[in-house]
């Protein structure tokens, strides 16, 4: 073990999947089955590089580890600055592991440009890990915005007929949110002569200050979550995305807003954030409840799966911003239970809506539709497929012994201690939830079959039974034992709690 404590992890974690992506494109498309190989081993390289990471973590500290320290941009006083706490390695293993799946998802799936796909993908798992590793505010903000530019590839190549539209709302939608990002960054540097991000989280700032840049990261971090009403680009994102991208997108990319309420906008400005909990509250609560009816309506299930998406991760930012009213009463320990609910939630979230996204995937493959209508009876020809799906969306709608549980009955147990109403009108998304949920697997999963396309369907393969039996246990893991997540996070936790207990004015 002190072999890989004296490696450089997180660097490996970060270089090895974009070396790779390069030397896969290098690859060429005369040999996509070289290039199926090359990405695989990369990934899985890449997943096994970052499984130390859980290993060799220290759980009685809040402090940073692992960290990497190299002068960069000296006249600016920006490093080359890595490191991990109990927030963010939990979400570079699920990273690693997304990514992975997805390398072998696109296997037999992607016939076109093999190549620039697979690279694609192994490029932005770097710049995704780099982004939950970064210490350094302007290498967080290169990171944050270079994942973009090939998720806007593979939703613009390998995308449906309206990929261009969905490629250019995502791409603009994210970007102008991050530009005020980055000038909220430039002020602090000029106010405190550092980038480093737990530089930030001490400096002094006055409330108007705080709330200008607060409000400056929540457009950056709401847009990626996405929160309401910032949300409208992610169903056609996903509809318009193969099923790779649709994965990538649910599971990693929307976590990176999470993880910077949590890393950016809870820490450094503490007074704003507890001044303006009710527009995230307002906000959150709107997702869960309205997002919840409309994801009841929807006829294409990608875009049903998307829209469940946005009323889920409702649940994280509702638990990241209840913590200050269930301070107020005095209970840090209810304010813990719900910022670890959200956590819970992110990777959680991270497993099922990957798992429902490659479900409709399986689908869409052998019947090139996503249309709710032209499904029915599926059961009756692919009855493995079915249990899958069926157990997704049981696990999706919130079922005990699921992940999908844990983290909401966290966060909803928290809410009591700071409202009842706002515990009641969140607690409602295990109505909703289960019923947009069960109606689509009612109406595509069970009954007659419903006509002859869904009759010549063939059960799921050997590959795509590997996909989904991984998830199916990581679902079931967290679900059924999700203390060894929270041990991590905890210390982490606690220490947040403490340092936004304390007001800076």
């Amino acid at each position: 073990m002190n072999l890989f404590a004296d490696l450089p992890l997180l660097s490996l974690s970060v270089w090895l999947p974009i070396v790779g992506g390069v030397l896969v494109l290098f690859s060429g498309d005369r040999n996509p089955v070289g290039a199926r190989r090359l990405a695989l081993v990369f990934s899985l390289a890449t997943f096994l590089v970052t499984l130390p990471l859980w290993g060799l973590f220290d759980t009685t500290t809040a402090a940073m580890q692992f960290v990497e320290r190299q002068p960069w941009i000296q006249p600016f006083n920006i490093y080359y600055h890595l490191g991990v706490d109990g927030i963010s390695m939990p979400l570079i293993l699920l990273t690693s592991f997304t990514t992975l799946l997805v390398v072998i998802t696109g296997w037999e799936v992607i016939q076109y440009r093999v190549a620039q796909y697979m690279a694609a993908f192994l490029i932005m798992e770097g710049f995704m890990i780099g982004t939950f590793a970064a210490l350094d505010s302007i290498l967080f903000y290169i990171f944050f915005e270079a994942m973009l530019i090939p998720m806007f590839l593979v939703i613009g190549i390998w995308g449906g007929p309206n990929r261009i539209y969905a490629t250019l709302k995502f791409f603009l939608y994210t970007f102008i949110g991050s530009v005020l990002m980055l000038v909220s960054l430039i002020y602090m540097y000029n106010k405190g002569g550092s980038f480093a991000i737990l530089d930030l989280h001490q400096l002094p700032l006055s409330l108007t200050e705080q709330v200008f840049i607060f409000l400056a990261m929540l457009v950056a971090f709401a847009v990626k979550v996405p929160m309401w009403p910032v949300h409208t680009w992610l169903p056609d994102a996903h509809v318009e995305a193969p099923t790779g991208g649709s994965v990538i997108l649910a599971a990693i990319m929307l976590k990176i807003g999470g993880y910077g309420f949590l890393r950016f906008s809870l820490p450094i400005t503490p007074d704003a954030s507890a001044e303006l909990d009710w527009l995230i509250l307002t906000m959150s609560l709107t997702a869960v409840v309205y997002i919840g009816f409309v994801a009841l309506v929807q006829q294409d299930m990608k875009k049903l799966i998307a829209y469940s998406s946005i009323a889920h991760m409702g649940f994280v930012t509702l638990g990241f911003f209840i913590v200050f009213r269930i301070m107020d009463r005095g209970s840090l320990q209810g304010a813990a239970l719900a910022l670890e609910g959200g956590m819970v939630q992110m990777v959680s979230h991270g497993f099922i809506s990957g798992a429902m996204f490659l479900s409709v995937g399986v689908m869409y493959d052998r019947m090139h539709s996503r249309q709710i209508a032209d499904y029915g009876g599926v059961v009756n020809v692919m009855p493995t497929f079915a249990a899958f799906m069926v157990f997704f969306a049981m696990a999706n709608a919130g079922l005990p012994g699921t992940s999908g549980f844990v983290g909401e009955f966290m966060v909803i147990l928290a809410s009591f201690q700071a409202n009842f109403w706002i515990a009641f009108l969140a607690a409602t998304t295990l109505i909703l939830g289960a019923a947009y949920t069960l109606w689509m697997v009612k109406r595509v999963i069970f009954g007659d079959i419903a006509n002859d396309n869904v009759r010549a369907l063939k059960d799921i393969n050997a590959r795509e039974f590997l996909i989904l039996a991984l998830l199916a246990i990581a679902v079931l893991a967290l679900g059924l034992w999700p203390d060894p997540l929270v041990n991590v996070m905890h210390p982490t936790i606690e220490n947040l709690l403490q340092h936004i207990s304390v007001p800076k004015i």
